[in-house]
C-alpha cells in the first residue's frame, strides 16, 4: 500500500476551512485553470489557503519554486530533502506532491519507497545518510548537533549546504500550510503513475 494512502485512512479527510470550488477574481479563475489541466482537479490548498488570500501569497509559493531552479544540488538530492522534512513533519499533501514529482521525474522510487529505512539501505550512500540525520534533527528537534553538521560538510559544500537549508525552511512553509488547514493528500502518486 502506498504510504500517504496508509497515513491517510488513519487521519479525518475534511480541512478545517471548506474548500472555495469558485474563486473570486480572474487571476484565481486562471490559476485553478492551471491545477485542472496539469492535475485534473484543483489541488486542496489552493481551494483551501490561496483562494482566500490576495495573489500576491500565491504568487510567493511560485517563487520558491522558480528560486528552486537556481539550486546547483543535484534533483534528488533536492527531492530527498523535501520528501524527509514532510515526512518528518507528517504533512500528507507534500508527501504525495513530492512523490509525485519524483515520479513524474522518473527519480530512483526504490530509494524514496526506503527513505524511512535510509540509515540501514543499501540503497543511500554514506553523504545521503549524513544529509538526511541532519535534515530529520534540524526538522525534528529544531536544532542542529555540530557532530551532524560536521558529517554534512565532509560531504557537501557550503553551496550545497545552504541550498539543503533553503529547502528545509521552505519545505516547512509548506507543511505547516498544509498541516494547520487539515490538509490531506489529493492522491497526486496516483495520477502520477496513471500518466506513466
Amino acid at each position: 500500500m502506498n504510504p500517504v494512502h496508509a497515513m491517510t485512512s488513519e487521519m479525518t479527510s475534511e480541512t478545517f476551512l471548506p474548500p472555495i470550488e469558485k474563486p473570486e477574481g480572474l487571476m484565481m479563475k486562471l490559476v485553478y485553470r492551471m491545477s485542472r489541466r496539469q492535475y485534473g482537479k484543483v489541488l486542496t490548498p489552493l481551494k483551501v489557503f490561496a483562494a482566500r488570500l490576495p495573489v500576491g501569497f500565491g504568487k510567493f509559493y511560485g517563487k520558491i519554486s522558480q528560486l528552486d531552479k537556481k539550486l546547483e544540488l543535484p534533483a534528488e538530492t533536492a527531492m530527498l530533502v523535501r520528501e524527509q522534512v514532510a515526512r518528518t513533519n507528517v504533512c500528507l499533501f507534500c508527501i504525495d506532491i513530492g512523490r509525485s514529482f519524483t515520479i513524474q521525474a522518473k527519480m530512483n522510487q526504490a530509494k524514496f519507497d526506503a527513505l524511512e529505512q535510509y540509515a540501514t539501505s543499501p540503497l543511500f550512500s554514506e553523504g545521503e545518510r549524513a544529509l538526511l540525520d541532519y535534515v530529520t534533527e534540524l526538522t525534528r528537534d529544531k536544532k542542529a548537533d555540530p557532530e551532524k553538521f560536521a558529517r554534512l560538510a565532509a560531504h557537501y559544500s557550503p553551496r550545497a549546504i545552504c541550498e539543503i537549508l533553503w529547502l528545509v525552511a521552505t519545505e516547512h512553509v509548506y507543511n505547516m500550510t498544509n498541516i494547520g488547514l487539515n490538509i490531506h493528500s489529493d492522491m497526486l502518486c496516483d495520477i502520477a503513475r496513471s500518466r506513466k
